[in-house]
């Protein structure tokens, strides 16, 4: 009855099987329309995107382009070839002017964008702010120094894109306050650099701008998030920029790019005024810090950053300036140490370089002690990994929402977008098999409730007083231990995002953390690649392995790492090794 009764009610047409097909058809036509259309809405978004940053670094061109015809007697190559202590040196006494300065590393900045394509804006407001800083009754610390800045940090006037197109055309009404900051130091912002989709990735590429490539070797990249700081840096093209790190964001382009980089503790550098695809995420501390050439620039941007402005900028910042005594102290140190986590078997390149580096310490005269991190695999999985999911990846998911999935992303971005029941059904699937990968998956689940997020959050805070208990029983000052790389080839970063176990481990633990290059890959340490074969001889360990083949002549690089709040401690210990390595390539 109820069947009849509806027939009546309906057109006795739409019984015909031609014309429910068509119906059909029809609609499924409608819904490919639809699709269609918001593809090509977010193409045009993308499109328009490249066309103003094309325009920018037009614009960016002219200005370098004019300069140098009214200036044909500029020494560039003698400003280029100056470390940021000399330069800020020479600017402070009038020998150099801030505008040759700012003009050579800008037309050098666009030389290496156009090789590697690292540069997304042009922060045209520079070439007023030349003015700014002589009108100031003292000079500041960073006096006419260029600053490169990551794409996510707020300019005034400028779009942080984070790589997606969800933030494009929200053009920033004023600086984040790291970047009033370095202004008020006398230092010129001059050029935003690429990231990757989201930033929650070690490779640089995103659909807007495209793949950033590592100017030392262009089959490699040159890490991430802050990959287009590494590569503009590392080309020659920036003497100072500002990156961000929460699972090793600043060390691992610094690493694959062979600078020096360093994570400070989270709150010691304000991060108001920043754009994120994981704000509200608290388990993992995220920050922002410099990468630079050398450890000096390094210490002379901290100095300069923690100053009176910042903290009345960000009164949650605390007051605490940089302590010179104790970067210049040279009290010998005691140095815990290890060559691999435990979690990733390190590449032959990254256990050689703690292995030198230790020996050149200790003929140094400091005190070196093995160590080993306590729960590696507790720490990684369920401090980190489900840390920073900690809500099964929804709000990462969310943000792809209206835009398309850069393909270096796509592994990670369909693990994270399973439903939490495959998750599961999975991991207990693979755990015979492949444990670790298992222990992975369960964690991408997430906490699943309030109650579980803040035993998780009390878990962290265990485990870090666990860490310094250890550390303290040993009566350690720093440690030293490997970075990540050498620089992987294109393509492996996305199915690797575990493989940052070295670096995210401090993360959690929310130490100051630092790169220094040390070493480059050898033939010998290519030749025992060969036999790598990894902890777990899973899919993992094949897939590192290959990332890392034919990177003979490439930097490798060590971490050290202090206690919270010591930053100058940090770089104390980091200008040591540099110190060391760089003597022995000298003797070499």
């Amino acid at each position: 009855m109820t069947q009849e009764r509806l027939w009546q009610v309906l057109d006795p047409s739409w019984a015909d099987p031609r014309t429910l097909s068509a119906l059909l058809c029809s609609s499924a036509a409608a819904v490919v329309l639809v699709k269609w259309l918001g593809r090509r809405q977010i193409q045009q978004k993308m499109e328009e995107a490249r066309r103003t940053r094309d325009l920018a670094l037009e614009r960016m061109e002219k200005a370098a382009h004019r300069f140098k015809q009214e200036n044909p007697g500029t020494q560039t190559a003698h400003i280029l070839s100056l470390t940021m202590v000399e330069l800020a040196e020479k600017l402070k006494e009038g020998s150099l002017s801030p505008e040759s300065v700012l003009y050579s590393y800008m037309g050098k900045a666009l030389e290496v964008t156009w090789e590697v394509n690292c540069v997304v804006d042009f922060i045209h407001g520079c070439e007023d702010q030349l003015q700014k800083p002589k009108k100031q009754k003292e000079k500041g610390l960073l006096y006419g120094i260029p600053v490169s800045i990551k794409d996510h940090v707020n300019c005034k006037g400028h779009v942080s894109s984070g790589g997606m197109v969800k933030f494009l055309g929200q053009v920033m009404e004023e600086d984040s306050v790291i970047v009033q900051v370095l202004k008020s130091q006398g230092a010129i912002p001059f050029v935003k650099t690429n990231i990757p989709q989201t930033m929650i990735n070690y490779d640089c590429s995103n659909l807007i701008f495209g793949q950033t490539l590592n100017p030392l070797d262009h089959r490699k990249s040159p890490g991430g998030s802050s990959g287009g700081e590494g590569a503009l840096i590392a080309g020659g093209g920036s003497i100072l920029g500002i990156g961000s790190d929460v699972a090793g964001s600043i060390r691992l382009p610094s690493s694959f790019c062979g600078l020096c980089g360093l994570k400070p503790t989270g709150n010691r550098i304000s991060k108001l005024g920043v754009v994120s695809s994981i704000t509200g995420m608290k388990s993992v501390t995220g920050t922002l810090g410099p990468m630079a050439r050398d450890v000096d620039s390094l210490a002379l941007c901290m100095k300069a950053l923690l100053c009176q402005e910042m903290f009345r900028l960000d009164p949650t910042v605390p007051p605490i300036p940089f302590d010179e005594e104790v970067y210049t102290s040279s009290k010998p140190l005691r140095i815990g140490y290890y060559e691999g986590d435990g979690y990733f078997q390190p590449s032959p390149s990254m256990k050689r370089a703690v292995q030198q580096t230790r020996k050149l310490l200790q003929d140094a005269g400091h005190t070196l002690v093995p160590f080993a991190p306590p729960k590696i695999d507790y720490a990684v999985d369920e401090l980190f990994t489900r840390g920073i999911f900690s809500d099964g990846a929804a709000h990462l998911v969310d943000c792809f929402k209206g835009d398309i999935v850069d393909p270096n992303l796509k592994s990670q971005f369909n693990t994270y977008r399973l439903p939490a029941l495959v998750k599961r059904i999975l991991a207990v699937v693979l755990k015979p098999i492949y444990p670790r990968i298992a222990r992975d998956l369960s964690a991408l689940c997430g906490v699943g409730s309030a109650k579980n997020l803040w035993d998780q959050h009390e878990a962290v805070a265990a485990y870090c007083a666990e860490f310094i208990a250890k550390w303290r029983k040993l009566r350690l000052d720093v440690i030293l231990c490997p970075a990540l790389g050498p620089a992987f080839n294109h393509g492996y970063a996305g199915k690797l995002f575990a493989a940052t176990s070295y670096t995210n481990l401090y993360n959690v633990l929310n130490f100051p953390a630092g790169v220094v290059p040390v070493s480059t890959v050898t033939r010998a340490d290519e030749e025992e690649l060969e036999h790598y074969r990894g902890h777990y001889r899973d899919p993992w360990d094949k897939r590192l392995k290959e990332a890392v083949e034919g990177a003979v002549g490439l930097p490798v690089a060590v971490q050290c790492v202090a206690l919270p709040w010591q930053e100058e401690l940090c770089l104390r210990f980091m200008k040591e090794v540099e110190t060391l390595a760089r003597g022995t390539k000298r003797n070499l």
